[in-house]
């Protein structure tokens, strides 16, 4: 029996329908590629910042003197947090340049720095984006707490400016790093809600909910780390 086909059996009609599988099939690549980056820079982000740690001391810090005052330091400390990364995301790698730190070397000490974050996170209660008890002493007493130590470092931590200039260094395309800015956006954000709603949330976690959360956390940053080492290590080629 013939087989019918709405093709026609030409050579062209072949390579025409080769290049257009090609097309379909690299822009399907892309878009798992833009979404997988966009979910990565997310959990980064989230974790580093840590929008569920950072309500948990918000609240115990505005229990006092402070209380009245919560709305605009929440504001105000996200802004402040969220401009110094959006630099540090956008002039990081420039940065970098003028001090003559290959991005392969900066991975390898950015992933260090986000691996000994992660251990912190899971094996106790704060990790690096969090504060001192003299810091939290001095954050109770009269003054403005907006800066210091919510939007640094706190929000701000030396952890989440590692993060961001490591993904925005991972971005190939100027839509890859919009999608990070985006996801940065998205984080500061969920961190402003929850410290508005703080009281609620210590109230709906415990002790042993915020606790589980954190080494949660721990672990997938500590699986990201160790991949931006080994990013690192493969740029550099030390072992070719």
């Amino acid at each position: 029996m013939q087989k019918n086909s709405d093709l026609p059996n030409h050579p062209a009609a072949g390579v025409a329908g080769i290049a257009l599988a090609g097309c379909v099939g690299f822009e399907e690549k892309g878009v798992v590629v833009f979404a997988g980056g966009g979910f990565s820079a997310l959990v980064t982000l989230f974790v580093t910042i840590g929008p569920v740690e950072t309500a948990v001391i918000f609240a115990g810090l505005t229990s006092g003197i402070h209380r009245p005052d919560r709305r605009s330091l929440a504001a105000r400390a996200v802004l402040i947090a969220g401009g110094v990364l959006g630099l540090f995301a956008l002039l990081g790698g420039g940065l970098l340049s003028l001090m003559h730190v290959s991005l392969a070397a900066f991975r390898v000490a950015g992933g260090a720095l986000l691996f000994l974050q992660a251990l912190s996170l899971t094996f106790a209660n704060r990790g690096l984006s969090s504060i001192s008890e003299d810091e939290r002493q001095e954050a109770r007493q009269p003054g403005d707490i907006a800066v210091f130590p919510l939007a640094f470092p706190l929000i701000a931590g030396p952890g989440s400016l590692a993060a961001v200039v490591l993904l925005m260094g991972r971005a190939e395309s100027l839509a890859a790093g919009a999608a990070i800015l985006l996801m940065l956006t998205a984080c500061l954000v969920a961190t402003y809600a929850a410290m508005r709603g703080a009281d609620l949330l210590v109230e709906w976690l415990g002790g042993t909910g915020a606790d589980v959360v954190g080494r949660i956390s721990g672990v997938l940053l500590a699986a990201m780390a160790v991949q931006f080492i080994f990013d690192g290590l493969r740029q550099a080629r030390l072992f070719e």
